[in-house]
């Protein structure tokens, strides 16, 4: 337990140091993007690499694909339900947040730390059925529901996840296990040294993106919109982690992972489809806080 807490205060000084240089404008939240695409085009996929390069699949890692997915389309029509009283831009906004999780950036740091790669070979899996929900659904119902287009096309949808290199990570290391093919060892060796950054670099993104404002007028709308996915996520994560009748670290993952921020994939969806690009922002800071202070309850707590 006190190694757990040790590495939760060292992932906040991480994070702080990351929100105190964008206050001092020694780096600008712009600068974010870049620091983005290295983590999710570089270091997580080297640390994809390295983490699955020797694990053997069994039939419950596979599983969590599956959960992770079905979680996912059914958070998106449940959203789409709840949401369905308010206006068509509202409903799209507030429903493209609900069904994707924020694994990559947000939980691969604290779970590396806390559990090692035991603990990252699990989220990953998970990860990959929630990589259909982020570049899939969500995107469906931020363009349909958008007073921009309208309209989304299934190659604009195609495109994005084969555009995803985390993804494609996870594919080919998932098919190497299968043939039992080996990788070589310079790969992994470079992959090891260069996944080193990516929880430092994930950790002061995040503290580069916190931001403390919070948006006017939308306070039934955001308190519906958490309601939806911390209730239902700490009632399914609870159950299958009392009742399911598997290893301590799949229900742990499903318990951990059904609580985790909306995606980051909003933004850039809110941005490409015209929502309310400083609110969709707002909600997913309130996320990240919310996520981490339960996540460190829950584990606390059960651990």
């Amino acid at each position: 337990m006190s190694e757990f807490n040790e590495q939760f205060i060292i992932s906040i000084f991480i994070i702080a140091i990351g929100f105190l240089l964008k206050k001092s404008n020694i780096v600008k939240e712009e600068d974010g993007e870049g620091i983005a695409r290295i983590i999710f085009n570089l270091t997580l996929p080297c640390l994809i690499i390295v983490t699955f390069s020797d694990v053997a699949f069994t039939s419950s890692l596979f599983y969590l694909i599956l959960i992770s997915f079905f979680y996912g389309i059914m958070m998106g029509f449940l959203a789409l339900f709840i949401f369905r009283k308010q206006t068509r831009q509202d409903r799209g906004m507030f429903s493209m947040m609900v069904p994707g999780l924020n694994i990559g950036l947000f939980a691969y740091p604290l779970v590396e730390g806390m559990w090692g790669f035991e603990g990252l070979k699990y989220f990953g899996m998970f990860d990959v059925g929630n990589a259909f929900i982020v570049f899939g659904l969500s995107y469906i119902i931020a363009g349909i529901y958008s007073e921009n287009t309208g309209v989304v096309e299934a190659r604009g949808i195609i495109y994005k996840l084969a555009k995803s290199i985390p993804l494609q990570t996870y594919l080919i290391m998932c098919l190497i296990s299968i043939f039992n093919f080996t990788v070589p060892s310079i790969i992994v060796d470079v992959s090891s040294v260069i996944s080193m950054a990516n929880m430092p670099l994930s950790l002061l993104l995040l503290g580069l993106y916190l931001n403390f404002s919070f948006a006017k007028g939308y306070g039934k709308l955001i308190t519906t919109f958490l309601a939806t996915r911390y209730g239902i996520g700490l009632v399914l994560g609870f159950v299958c982690y009392y009742f399911l009748p598997v290893d301590e670290m799949f229900r742990f993952t499903l318990l951990v992972g059904f609580i985790l921020p909306t995606s980051m994939s909003v933004l850039p969806y809110s941005i490409l489809f015209g929502y309310n690009q400083r609110l969709v922002g707002t909600v997913s800071n309130m996320t990240m806080m919310i996520s981490f202070i339960l996540i460190w309850l829950i584990v606390n707590i059960i651990v």
